[in-house]
């Protein structure tokens, strides 16, 4: 049933927080992956990196992902003011639609805070709302999240996740980057379902 999976992520890096291990699962399983940043996110960067930083941390990391470089795009939306661009995302994505033909597009999900977040959740629906829909989960920029769509992973998924997300040379300040982060939240979402690690979404649409 699903062959071509899309990740919209507002911002480098959001796709492998969220989903990283289960990117790998599937690619390791023959799908076909594609990664789709919004944003460079020059104005978030510390002093001293290089405009495109992010981007260029993104093409390491994806790779240990098993996704296919040419299967990432980039675009150049400002970070913070994508609600002014709405139209123009939106265009972007209905090509993507018309170019890639997912079969599940992953997104932010319905209760994410932040502002770039919520606008790619909204035009995603949008644009896609005839494909299986599921929204991922991002905790600090959620007061509450609704976790009903889990994919198990294995270790080998999750230690690709780590790894991709050492890449990020310039975001490793962050809390949420942490690798006892990282294996604890899948801890807590594998058991949900009674297994060692999973990754949690929220289902926004499916069809069989």
């Amino acid at each position: 049933m699903i062959e071509r999976i899309l990740l919209l992520a507002p911002h480098p890096d959001d796709g492998e927080l969220s989903s990283g291990a289960s990117l790998r699962r599937w690619s390791d399983e023959g799908k076909e992956i594609w990664y789709v940043a919004f944003s460079p996110c020059n104005k978030s960067l510390p002093d001293g990196y290089a405009p495109y930083q992010l981007f260029e941390e993104l093409q390491s990391a994806v790779s240990n992902l098993g996704i296919d470089k040419k299967h990432t795009i980039t675009l150049d939306f400002p970070v913070r003011d994508f609600s002014q661009f709405r139209q123009a995302i939106l265009e972007e994505m209905v090509k993507m639609k018309k170019e890639i033909n997912p079969d599940l597009v992953l997104l932010p999900n319905s209760r994410d805070v932040h502002q770039d977040h919520h606008t790619i959740y909204e035009e995603g629906l949008r644009a896609f709302k005839q494909a299986r829909l599921i929204g991922y989960e991002l905790p600090w920029n959620s007061l509450s999240f609704s976790s009903n769509f889990h994919v198990k992973v294995d270790a080998s998924h999750l230690e690709a996740k780590i790894k991709a997300l050492k890449e990020y040379k310039s975001q490793q300040q962050r809390p949420y980057l942490k690798d006892d982060f990282i294996r604890s939240l899948a801890r807590v979402r594998g058991v949900q379902i009674n297994a060692e690690f999973a990754e949690a979404f929220e289902l926004i649409r499916w069809f069989i």
